[in-house]
């Protein structure tokens, strides 16, 4: 039966939106101290090599060295990390009645607005 006949009070029109959407990672970030990256290298040298390239990104990274014929290198974390580029910054156009950016000394709207 529909609880529509039952139920006492108003029902909440959004009941299905509750809970959707919510990232429990959100704040996890990669490289940081309180999560650092997980790497693995398969020789000595290749962790030194990585190691420095942690060091220059100013990440934190635990970096295990798998000296097994069939070990595989792992650092994706790193390479995704490294990719990621910075936030491209637009300068904004001056208001109408600012000083023109050319530098002539008018307003923006009479100079090149």
């Amino acid at each position: 039966m529909s609880d529509k006949f039952f139920f006492k009070g108003r029902q909440d029109a959004r009941q299905d939106h509750h809970n959707h959407g919510y990232q429990t990672k959100a704040g996890h970030k990669p490289g940081s101290k309180k999560y650092p990256m997980t790497l693995v290298v398969t020789s000595e040298a290749r962790k030194q090599e990585v190691e420095l390239l942690v060091d220059q990104a100013q990440l934190y990274a635990d970096i295990r060295v798998d000296d097994a014929e069939d070990a595989v290198e792992s650092i994706e974390e790193l390479t995704m990390a490294l990719a990621k580029g910075n936030a491209v910054k637009v300068e904004q156009m001056p208001e109408r009645n600012q000083p023109c950016h050319c530098g002539s000394g008018k307003k923006f709207k009479k100079c090149c607005g």
